[in-house]
This record gives structure tokens, sequence and C-alpha cells, in this order.
């Protein structure tokens, strides 16, 4: 019988730690038996999003990694949820594409059985509760950005079912760089193109700054007029031309020396075959 360490008494308060020890033994009779304990997935991606003076910006880089090769490098991470309602997914691609798109179909089944278009928080609150029932086994962090009858609003959701509501938010492994961005250059209220460009360049800079991103920059903006999307709105890293010609002619590198050594070679068997041409 495995001894977890655990007391009959709850925590009073704060931090508990009581599970380490348990998941000690557990890990080392795991390894005893030729297992070993999952670990943590490598993921790259920069997502982000801001409200401005109209409704909101969400922005994403479109590399997709597996490990240290480059899986896909144009795949779209702004999702849809509701007309009026998007949101960037970072982590694993294919947990966040498959989160999404159960919520939405959620989401339209709330409106259809409520008679009224989805508010923000609804959707908000039905993906940290999905996300928080599986405790982090879904690697998904995503932002949810949109306008309703409330108005303009933008959450953070960590694969673990937290949250934040803030006026610019960023995800992914390029999310300190693209920050930085939005600490220096935002403000409140601010007009659509220069919004734009201020989620472009926070996208451009996790682009330049971490590996895991790459490639170009898509937009999503959703206002009380409609929604915007803006794939391909800028293209940063492009390919390189060559500048020199890299052929060389025959003769350019001397041969020093030469050696043949004829090799001598017995048919040991030998078969036609006819190959059909009907």
């Amino acid at each position: 019988m495995i001894h977890t360490g655990r007391s009959n008494h709850p925590p009073t308060g704060g931090f508990s730690f009581e599970n380490t020890r348990r998941n000690a033994v557990l890990e080392g009779n795991l390894s005893e038996v030729g297992y070993r304990a999952p670990k943590a997935r490598k993921t790259g991606t920069t997502i982000a999003g801001i409200i401005f003076k109209d409704g909101v910006i969400l922005g994403a880089d479109t590399r997709a990694t597996d490990d240290m090769v480059v899986a896909d490098k144009n795949c779209m991470k702004i999702h849809y949820i509701a007309p009026n309602i998007y949101c960037c997914g970072a982590g694993v691609a294919a947990d966040a594409e498959v989160t999404t798109q159960m919520m939405s179909s959620n989401v339209e089944l709330h409106a259809l059985s409520t008679g009224r278009p989805p508010q923000v928080v609804t959707v908000t609150r039905q993906l940290k509760q999905m996300l928080f029932r599986y405790q982090g086994q879904i690697g998904s962090s995503l932002i949810v950005g949109g306008v309703d009858v409330t108005g303009s609003h933008l959450y953070s959701i960590y694969p673990h079912g937290s949250t934040d509501k803030l006026p610019f938010l960023t995800m992914g492994s390029g999310a300190a760089s693209a920050i930085s961005v939005f600490e220096d250059r935002y403000k409140a209220d601010m007009e659509l193109e220069e919004a734009k460009q201020l989620v472009r360049e926070a996208i451009t800079a996790g682009i330049f700054c971490d590996l895991g991103s790459g490639s170009n920059v898509d937009l999503c903006v959703i206002t009380q007029a409609g929604v915007q999307y803006l794939r391909g709105f800028d293209q940063p890293v492009q390919k390189g031309r060559k500048q020199g010609q890299y052929k060389y002619k025959p003769g350019t590198t001397g041969v020093l020396s030469e050696k043949v050594t004829p090799l001598s070679l017995d048919i040991v068997d030998e078969s036609v075959q006819l190959m059909e041409t009907q």
C-alpha cells in the first residue's frame, strides 16, 4: 500500500503541497516498470489583442511548429466563435482548434435557446469552466475578444482556467516581446489605423524575438458594424534573393591527384523481364 502523505485535516489556508510526496512516489514506481512521467510540451506562438475606440483587434502569427520543425508556415490561429466574438489560440494547435470549435457550437445552441446574441462574458465563462475541468490537460491558452450589447471586451484564459480582463493582452512564447510594445505605446481610445499598426508591431516583435513564432501577421477587427478578418495583413519575414551567381565553371578547383581503381565483377545471375505495355 502506498502512503500518500496526506493528512485527514484540510489545509487552513494558502497553498497546499501535500501531494508532492505522492507524486514523487508515483513517478518512482513508473520508472521502475519502464515508464516515465509526461513532460511539458514546448510550443511556440505569439497572440495579442487590444481594445480600441470602436471595438477589439486580435492579432496572431502564422507559424505552427512540431518540436524544432516548422510544420505549417500559414496556420490560422484566430478562430470563429460567434458573429461578434473571435478567439486566438496558443499552445497545442489541435487542442486550440477543437476547443474553439466545440465552444462555437455550444454558443450557437445557447443563442438559439435564449433567443439573444451571445455575450463575450458568456463565452469566457464556458471556456474557463471547460479548461478547469481538465486541469491543464488541454494545452490551450486563449484570448477571447468581441463586441456585444454591453460594449467591447477582451479576456485571456489560461490552460488551467484562470482568466484576466485587460485593455491589452498577449499570450504565447512570444508574449514577452509583444507586451513590451503594448506597454510602451498603448493608449485608450485609439483610432482604427493606429491600433492596427500597434497590434501588427506587437506580433512582429514576437516573430523576430521568438523562434517558435514566425511567418505572417493575421489581424481580426471586431466592431459593432461587423468583423474584418485580415488574413496575411503583414509579411515581415520575406525570403531573400540571391545577390550573386553560385555556379562555378569546370576546372575552377584544380585536381591535385587522380587514381582510378578498376573493379572486376562476375555476373552471378541474370534475368530478363518484359514490361507490360497494355
